[in-house]
């Protein structure tokens, strides 16, 4: 699976405004229910139930929040880079500045990890993470 099969590219948002990850949380739910026809507060609940196992704060300035969602068909991706970033409580304590928003149906478990191995796979590449800041 590559990450560029589940990437909506018209929800990649450069220089997003979020405060803190709460904020950012709302935020990516807001533009995924927008592009989705899903209520965004689904969308963050099952973002923030995800959350509460463990900071979903990658490393590297970067977050995979992700999620089941009811009533989607397909695995859903979008990509964010902030316009500052923000505390995270990421494993390796650094702030965020990307963060790829990862959402499947509840019945997609060994798609649903393949789909997170994808984006891990992509941002551990320094090469790959320094195009997207730039």
């Amino acid at each position: 699976m590559r990450l560029t099969e589940l990437l909506d590219f018209d929800s990649i948002r450069i220089g997003l405004a979020a405060g803190n990850k709460r904020q950012l949380l709302q935020q990516l739910g807001q533009i995924a229910g927008a592009r989705l026809g899903i209520d965004p507060a689904v969308i963050v609940d099952s973002i923030l139930e995800r959350e509460k196992l463990g900071s979903t704060g990658f490393g590297n300035g970067v977050a995979i929040p992700h999620g089941k969602v009811e009533g989607l068909t397909a695995i859903y991706a979008m990509l964010v880079r902030l316009a500052e970033p923000v505390d995270y409580k990421a494993i390796d304590g650094t702030k965020v500045d990307l963060a790829f928003l990862l959402l499947s149906p509840p019945d997609a478990g060994a798609a649903h990890l393949k789909a997170l191995a994808a984006v891990s796979r992509t941002v551990r590449n320094a090469a790959t993470l320094e195009q997207m800041r730039g």
